[in-house]
């Protein structure tokens, strides 16, 4: 008897399951992170690349017209290209790392929003236990993250 009481008072539970990557990729929130990441790299990139050309094309002056020049011209010309790689290759490692640092502040801020919002429905609708990663399976009824895209959407158009 006591056993079938305590199954009863656990069938008053609700239980429900977010799709973690689902809710991510799917919220405008993420989408416009992306853009605006993707705006911010597209710039540093081309500065990049034009400062890899114009190394090219000094190498290509050295190349061409090395045995028309002095050796001091042949030396500050090379000495350039060198600096010019190095510093390049300097700009290069820091863009990698600026870039990797901005994808997981944008990542951490999202995480953020999510929770703030799976919590917000869950005591909404009264659910006692949300699971996320690391599922198996679960049954597509108690799956709220097409709610929780829902709801950041909303947050997205307030703004």
């Amino acid at each position: 008897m006591g056993f079938w009481g305590q199954s009863n008072a656990a069938s008053d539970y609700r239980i429900a399951v977010v799709d973690p990557n689902r809710v991510v990729e799917q919220s405008p929130q993420y989408e416009a992170a992306r853009d605006s990441l993707q705006r911010e790299v597209e710039d540093r990139e081309r500065s990049l690349r034009d400062q890899q050309e114009l190394i090219a094309s000094l190498q290509s002056k050295l190349e061409r017209d090395g045995a028309l020049m002095s050796e001091s011209e042949i030396q500050r010309l090379q000495n350039d290209i060198r600096s010019r790689t190095r510093k390049l290759k300097y700009a290069r490692d820091e863009f990698q790392e600026d870039f990797a640092l901005r994808q997981n502040e944008l990542r951490t801020k999202l995480g953020r929003q999510v929770k703030e919002v799976v919590v917000e429905l869950a005591k909404e609708q009264k659910i006692d236990l949300i699971l996320s990663e690391g599922l198996v399976y679960s049954d597509p009824r108690i799956d709220i993250s097409d709610l929780v895209i829902e709801r950041l959407k909303q947050e997205f158009e307030k703004k």
